[in-house]
């Protein structure tokens, strides 16, 4: 089953940082968000493969978008 990142807050994608079938620990950062000059980094709950990234850095995300996907 998969689970799903979501985006917490309307921001822009500054920077992904995983890549389709890395490996991710609970905890780790998947994305780096920007919001009003401020960066926010996005981390995964839960360990994973990261099977889809729905993302690309520039990209503008709507709270509740979702992100990337891990198996």
């Amino acid at each position: 089953m998969a689970e799903e990142v979501r985006a917490e807050l309307v921001a822009n994608i500054a920077k992904v940082v995983v890549a389709v079938g890395d490996h991710v620990e609970a905890g780790e950062m998947v994305i780096l968000l920007e919001s009003m000059k401020m960066e926010i980094p996005m981390l995964v709950e839960f360990a994973g493969t990261v099977t889809a990234i729905h993302v690309s850095e520039g990209d503008v995300v709507q709270e509740g978008d979702i992100v990337v996907e891990l198996a």
